[in-house]
């Protein structure tokens, strides 16, 4: 029976700590850090499903608060995509100074306008991270930085999220790496129909599976 392991983690970045929940397989294949969206946090339901049916496939998990408490009630913070672009930066180096996760495959899960930080992080560490899948990402946040993305990138869309989609259509061939769209048909900006979210995660184990391993 694979063990697991459940950390409570504080993560320093910018002068401040940011709290987090690390959870990995002893055997995990690859790690995946989260990206919320605005206005979310580390407790995103949707992020939290997500995480959950990644490590169903071997994979481990970080999910992290972006911003502070204080820095999240101001609502510009919410859009400071260089900042938040930042954090997850900041949360890379820590994993990477971790013994247990020093060596280990990276990828990211960003949502929002954090899968925006999360393809300019991306951008930054180059081969240091592995796969990257974006949920309704607002990808256009990060147009300038798409060609330095060489991690294999899965954009995720639903059909009915029409301004989103559009913009993912038209960010994508400007990656600099392998990438692929995925569209859940008649599923929204929030993935709330039934199985609509059930369909993201299993898109994202199989990318992540692909790639991490």
């Amino acid at each position: 029976m694979t063990r697991r392991t459940e950390t409570r983690v504080s993560i320093p970045a910018d002068g401040v700590v940011l709290d987090g929940r690390l959870v990995a397989p002893s055997d995990a294949t690859g790690l995946v850090v989260f990206a919320h969206g605005s206005g979310s946090s580390r407790r995103s339901p949707r992020n939290t499903y997500v995480a959950d049916v990644l490590r169903e496939h071997g994979l481990g998990t970080l999910l992290f608060d972006l911003l502070t408490e204080a820095e999240d009630r101001a609502y510009r913070n919410r859009f400071d995509i260089g900042r938040l672009t930042a954090r997850l930066h900041a949360a890379t180096d820590w994993l990477r100074g971790r013994p247990e996760t020093r060596s280990t495959t990276l990828g990211y899960f960003g949502s929002s306008t954090g899968a925006a930080a999360a393809l300019r992080a991306a951008a930054r560490r180059g081969d240091d991270v592995d796969a990257v899948v974006s949920r309704g990402g607002r990808v256009d946040l990060a147009s300038d930085q798409l060609p330095s993305v060489t991690a294999p990138t899965l954009f995720v869309v639903g059909g009915a999220d029409t301004q989103v989609l559009e913009l993912n259509r038209a960010a994508l061939d400007r990656l600099g790496g392998p990438h692929d769209l995925a569209v859940v048909e008649g599923a929204g900006h929030l993935f709330e129909g039934p199985d609509e979210l059930e369909r993201v995660a299993e898109l994202a184990a199989e990318w992540f599976e692909r790639y991490l391993a």
